[in-house]
């Protein structure tokens, strides 16, 4: 209750309080760095670390862009479903797919927040999050060509927008080895399928917790065995582990550490 006896609201305060510490580490990152020098952080891990939460908040907080590798190849893997190329996937044949993405033209708009990934010039955000696009993503992911010509994608896109957060799971190791920022995310397998189980039940999905455990680690086999761009942690990265954090707290540390080698002598 407030002075004049009506109830007030605390979520204002909230937010009050978020864009007080997203205005103050912009100005931060903006007296050790000059504004126009290209900042690459990379965030990459295996699936259900929060990464694209993570790094769209630490985009936002630190004045950068966002790139959600992710999206483009669960963009991918929409069109090989909606193309109807799956024989040719399990035939080994790629050919035709990587064809028709390279003319799907997979790109982001910049103008919408997150960037929307889109191809044939048609937003596909909703379409990449579908079950059966989570299924089959790793094995499209497996594809040496395709992952070539992501990776360039990738590059074009830091070179377009030189002051950016990227994740995934090669952006450290191999489409941004000389990043000067680099993380990595980790939690136990069974934290990350609790989380993504609690978020798919928000989402009004029934969900099979043990059978998601299942599906988790047999992904991150399938993304830690390939043999182009593989899971990994960069030699050079900061390894977060984020079992015991919220995402406010994994945020935080993240800020902290780039805040802090971003105002080295050697980064200007």
């Amino acid at each position: 209750m407030n002075a004049a006896g009506t109830q007030s609201s605390a979520p204002p305060r909230a937010v009050e309080v978020h864009l007080s510490a997203v205005k103050r580490a912009a100005h931060i990152v903006a007296s050790v760095v000059n504004p126009e020098d290209p900042i690459i952080i990379t965030i990459d891990g295996p699936a259900g670390t929060g990464k694209s939460t993570v790094a769209r908040q630490l985009a936002a907080r630190i004045g950068l862009d966002f790139l959600d590798t992710g999206a483009m190849y669960r963009a991918a893997t929409a069109i090989v479903i909606d193309h109807g190329l799956q024989n040719d996937l399990e035939s080994g044949t790629f050919g035709r797919i990587l064809e028709k993405i390279v003319d799907a033209d997979l790109h982001f708009d910049w103008q919408t927040d997150p960037p929307a990934i889109l191809a044939w010039l048609e937003p596909l955000n909703d379409r990449i999050r579908k079950p059966d696009v989570t299924r089959l993503v790793s094995h499209i992911a497996t594809i040496s060509t395709l992952r070539k010509h992501m990776v360039q994608k990738q590059r074009i896109i830091g070179h377009q927008h030189p002051r950016l957060v990227t994740e995934g799971r090669d952006q450290g190791s191999i489409a941004f080895p000389d990043a000067p920022i680099k993380f990595f995310l980790d939690a136990d397998p069974a934290v990350r399928a609790s989380r993504r189980a609690a978020q798919l039940r928000d989402a009004g999905h029934t969900i099979d917790e043990a059978e998601l455990l299942d599906a988790i680690l047999e992904r991150d086999r399938i993304d830690s065995s390939r043999a182009d761009g593989p899971l990994m942690c960069p030699h050079d990265a900061i390894r977060i582990n984020t079992g015991n954090l919220d995402i406010e707290g994994v945020v935080e540390a993240l800020a902290t550490h780039a805040i802090k080698i971003l105002g080295r002598p050697s980064n200007g």
